[in-house]
């Protein structure tokens, strides 16, 4: 369960720092009316956002070994971390100003996974009925809708929403990968939840581009931690059975997952400045 407990830290870690590349690649790149695909291939052409993908691969690497043994409430909460590094890293690279409720609640978030770490029950891949692996492959095509509906609105709600949709898209990752019980070849070709997680992951990915196109590194990264961990958070103990562990840990994980998002909430107020012009 250590092994488990450090990937999601790691997870956060290159997710944090992927953002910030992304981020770079993003506004070196020209933008698209509405949810136009084309903006991923010129955002390919820059090398901070590839770096960026690639830790996001590596990032989505240990969160898929992080799920094999936690919760779903405790992996997504420990990707809210992800914010804090964004948040410190966004100080030297994209010269941005952290003032002292951003670091109370950049320590907060730290406060927030110490908890969970200590109160996160031992789980594992969860066996649920076949209607809810059709589920997750409709939920992506709402997701889809929703986001065409939002890259058509005028800033800065568009970004916001976008990053809201995009943790959305991420939470929906977690829990299919989470309910991918049957790893062998044949099973997964039959899988509706691998097709939800494929074509949810490419989905998500070019929300999460656009959005970061527009918006405040920090806030479109907020609005997405919130997407990510609430509503996931409240399926997988509803619906997989996650738990902490027995006797006084509930109320401790609960409160680890509180300061964590709390956190993270906090901090979508952090302004870095005005966005690089696209070349």
């Amino acid at each position: 369960m250590v092994i488990s407990v450090l990937a999601a830290l790691a997870a956060a870690l290159c997710y944090g720092v992927g953002t910030v590349f992304q981020a770079l690649g993003a506004r070196r790149t020209a933008g698209a009316a509405g949810l136009d695909p084309r903006v991923l291939t010129r955002a390919l052409r820059q090398w901070p956002f590839v770096l960026g993908t690639g830790l996001d691969l590596a990032g989505y690497a240990c969160q898929f070994v992080a799920l094999r043994e936690l919760p779903i409430f405790a992996v997504e909460a420990a990707q809210s971390a992800n914010l804090a590094v964004t948040a410190v890293l966004a100080v030297p690279v994209l010269g941005a100003r952290l003032r002292g409720p951003e670091w109370g609640a950049v320590a907060a978030v730290c406060a927030g996974l110490a908890l969970l770490g200590v109160s996160a029950g031992h789980e594992g891949p969860a066996r649920t009925p076949a209607a809810f692996h059709w589920s997750l492959l409709a939920c992506v095509a709402l997701l889809g809708a929703a986001g065409w509906a939002a890259a058509r609105l005028a800033e800065p709600w568009r970004s916001r929403l976008l990053g809201l949709l995009s943790g959305l898209g991420f939470g929906l990752i977690a829990l299919a990968t989470r309910v991918l019980t049957d790893l062998s070849f044949p099973d997964l070709l039959g899988s509706p939840t691998l097709y939800a997680l494929v074509i949810g992951a490419a989905l998500t990915f070019l929300l999460y581009t656009i959005a970061l196109q527009g918006g405040a590194v920090t806030s479109v990264a907020a609005a997405l931690v919130v997407g990510e961990t609430v509503l996931p958070a409240g399926v997988g103990i509803a619906f997989l059975g996650d738990h902490s562990r027995p006797g006084p840990y509930g109320p401790l994980a609960l409160t680890g997952f509180v300061f964590a998002v709390a956190g993270a909430i906090a901090l979508s107020r952090f302004a870095e400045g005005d966005p690089d012009p696209p070349r």
